[in-house]
């Protein structure tokens, strides 16, 4: 049985893969071009703000639902409804012609938009705990590559008018729908363990592993947060770099975190147990981002900001690995919900606290950000791996071998 499941792994987390990554350059496509075209429609900054927060607080609020849906219906039929869900909303967007229908299409997109939770719980449900790290690394990568396409593509799209991204998306997402139709199975679920009482949002939270990891997440979350709201503001200000120069800076930053998370997580997860990566990695993230006001040359200012993206790339990977192995076949679903909806809760708070604090001074919002991961770094020094076989590891980090 084992031999039969790992043959059937490489083509379902193939399918899976693209259908993330898909759906990830749609998204990416709509970033840049957003802010634009709430502007032709009149849209002030905190318009602008409350546009976006919109988006997050759906996925907060929907993330546990549809988790807990596949928990009872299955993963595929949920993508399924998620992805179709994402092509309607994307097509409301490039139709508009007013400021509130497009916040309609964005409340519309951060509901069916909050699907992640269901492709993790899809990939822990056809992965083994000892592969978990690695191919959860493989979603962040698949984050990476969305991100990294989908603004340029958009960029190009926008000659045209600020509709045709948002068409070109909507198309987009409806060939995903089609691909995942037809390609796209339901994974076989496992039981060997027993039936899980966690059915809400409240009764993940109540286990304590689980909740100390969702408050690392969102403080995690909060941070990077900061980064992403002021960069383009520090470049500009400090630097004079123009739309290009941040998308450039920006994209050697995916590459990094794409490269790590894509094929060194690998490597790291057979050397390291998931609370060694995560301490070192939100450890390197607390340096850079106290750092990253110091430096007047860009150089100094990229080679931080690399260790920010090398940080960002060793430690949310083995987060989203732990939480699945806490979770057991019946409740996977919600509690990948759970976890995903503390990125979203962050995506509402956080750009508010960054754009209050740039205003005050360039430092404040990476000062709050190195402080913000340094107490996630206290908090997860307090979580347990899950015991696989073998005893725990050594202090060194090392994983124990193999008997």
């Amino acid at each position: 049985m084992s031999d039969k499941i790992e043959s059937q792994r490489p083509p379902r987390l193939g399918v899976l893969f693209s259908v993330i990554v898909v759906d990830l350059i749609g998204f990416g496509i709509v970033v840049p071009i957003l802010p634009f075209w709430s502007d032709h429609f009149g849209a002030n900054g905190a318009l602008l703000g409350l546009l976006l927060a919109s988006h997050a607080a759906m996925q907060f609020l929907f993330s546990p639902a549809w988790g807990r849906l596949s928990d009872r219906i299955g993963r595929r039929p949920v993508m399924l409804i998620t992805i179709a869900g994402t092509a309607i909303s994307l097509l409301c967007l490039g139709l508009a012609d007013s400021l509130p229908q497009i916040f309609l299409a964005r409340v519309l997109s951060g509901l069916f938009g909050s699907n992640i939770s269901v492709a993790t719980a899809y990939l822990t449900d056809v992965t083994d705990e000892e592969d978990r790290t690695r191919w959860m690394g493989m979603v962040g990568a698949s984050f990476a590559v969305g991100f990294t396409l989908g603004p340029p593509i958009g960029g190009l799209l926008a000659r045209w008018g600020h509709g045709v991204p948002m068409l070109v998306a909507s198309a987009m997402a409806a060939v995903n729908f089609i691909w995942a139709v037809a390609a796209l199975r339901e994974p076989a679920r496992r039981t060997d363990r027993p039936a899980s009482n966690m059915t809400s949002r409240l009764d993940v939270l109540r286990e304590p592993v689980l909740a100390r990891i969702c408050f690392v997440y969102f403080l995690f979350s909060v941070a990077v947060t900061q980064l992403e709201t002021t960069f383009a503001l520090l470049m500009l200000h400090r630097f004079g770099f123009d739309a290009l120069g941040v998308g450039l800076v920006m994209l050697g930053m995916a590459i990094v975190m794409g490269g790590i998370q894509g094929g060194g997580m690998k490597r790291l997860a057979a050397r390291f147990h998931e609370r060694r990566l995560i301490l070192v990695g939100l450890c390197l993230m607390s340096v850079s981002f106290l750092v990253i006001p110091i430096p007047r040359t860009v150089g100094f200012l990229v080679l931080t900001l690399i260790l920010a993206a090398v940080g960002r790339g060793i430690s949310q990977p083995p987060m989203m690995s732990l939480v699945s192995q806490r979770a057991d076949d019946a409740s996977r679903g919600i509690v990948m919900g759970v976890f995903q909806s503390c990125a979203s809760a962050a995506r509402v708070v956080g750009p508010l606290l960054a754009g209050a604090l740039y205003d005050q001074d360039q430092a404040y919002p990476y000062w709050l950000a190195a402080f913000l991961v340094a107490i996630a770094a206290l908090t997860a020094i307090q979580i347990q791996n899950v015991e696989k076989q073998g005893p725990e590891p050594s202090l060194d980090g090392e994983a124990p071998s193999s008997p």
